[in-house]
């Protein structure tokens, strides 16, 4: 399905490069719906990604959808810097705490804890979520997939708010190969992080944070791509990992339903 909705959004990508005239808004909108779902509403359209969202039925919560493209880096060095969490806790200013909790060295899952601000009046959010990786070389796809979990060594802290309910997917297709600049991405999130706020106050947070965190993750893979910090090479690691055995993460990895990644 991943590959699927990848090529269902390369006609998009051409609209990023200003290849076609635009087309109206509601062909936009029925360009990343699939079959007999629900159409996205697109809220934001900037030059290196546009964002979408549509309701989640019986809640009062969204689920977004990203698509961007970068000619400047390469689709290894975003993929790392993704899941680099050593080096995310350098250039992501409101992360309070992101640490591995488990590895499961033969499939890669790692669950992992991380704290981050929320804007002022209300309390930092913690979650707790398991998250895999695969490099598909057949299909030329890189995905990552997180959603949260249980653990028992992380119970809750009063100091933050648990977030319960959360899942993303990205998706990044280069452009040529993985070690040459050039890749698009579709990422594709929610979660509920149980404010009391109306859900279009929710929906402005998501939308003018979007912004600030793409352009701090591309300077991130920027960086890495010159040589500035060194990021660990996931790639490479897991292929040298994939035969030593397993930890105990494989049991939180069915812990709960919902997946989600690391936007927010």
């Amino acid at each position: 399905r991943s590959a699927q909705e990848m090529k269902h959004m390369e006609n998009i990508s051409s609209l990023l490069q200003g290849e076609y005239p635009r087309p109206d808004p509601t062909a936009e909108r029925e360009a990343v719906a699939a079959p007999g779902e629900q159409p996205w509403e697109m809220i934001m359209d900037k030059k290196h990604f546009k964002l979408w969202r549509r309701p989640i039925e019986g809640t009062h919560l969204y689920q977004y959808r990203v698509f961007g493209s970068y000619t400047d880096v390469t689709p290894r060095q975003f993929f790392n810097v993704q899941l680099d969490t050593e080096y995310r806790k350098k250039w992501d200013s409101l992360v309070i705490k992101l640490d591995v909790i488990e590895r499961d060295l033969a499939t890669g899952s790692e669950v992992i804890h991380w704290v981050t601000h929320f804007p002022y009046p209300m309390y930092s959010r913690d979650y707790v979520y398991v998250r895999r990786y695969n490099v598909d070389k057949e299909n030329n796809l890189m995905v990552l997939v997180s959603r949260a979990v249980e653990h028992p060594s992380v119970p809750e802290d009063p100091e933050y708010v648990r977030v319960r309910t959360y899942e993303s997917q990205m998706v990044i297709r280069p452009h040529k190969t993985f070690d040459e600049n050039g890749f698009d991405y579709l990422l594709t999130y929610s979660d509920n992080p149980q404010t009391v706020f109306p859900r279009y106050c929710v929906s402005w947070m998501v939308s003018s944070g979007m912004p600030d965190f793409l352009e701090k993750l591309h300077t991130a893979a920027l960086k890495a791509k010159k040589m500035e910090i060194e990021v660990r090479d996931y790639m490479s690691a897991k292929a040298v990992e994939s035969g030593e055995g397993k930890a105990a993460v494989a049991a939180a990895d069915g812990t709960r339903s919902p997946a989600q990644l690391e936007y927010a």
